[in-house]
């Protein structure tokens, strides 16, 4: 059952950890992140981080590797926000 639980966990932290992929090919393409707010993924980093923190005292790597993924998502929305922002 454990198993079972860690493969839900998986699938489901790369359904939502893929969320970030559009904005991340459309910042690249377009060279254009104006209209992305430091805050978000900022704040999404600061939480997926703990959630990670979580993950490994829980022992879950679904928890970990999802969390990971989405840490590092963000982080590079807002180095590519960096790059191409106008200011």
């Amino acid at each position: 059952m454990d198993l079972m639980l860690e493969i839900l966990g998986l699938i489901a932290g790369g359904i939502t950890s893929i969320g970030f992929t559009p904005q991340i090919i459309r910042g690249i393409r377009t060279k254009k992140l104006d209209d992305i707010s430091y805050y978000m993924p900022g704040v999404l980093s600061i939480g997926m981080t703990l959630w990670f923190i979580y993950g490994y005292y829980i022992f879950s790597y679904a928890v970990m590797i999802a969390n990971a993924f989405g840490v590092a998502c963000s982080l590079f929305l807002i180095f590519l926000k960096n790059k191409y922002s106008k200011n």
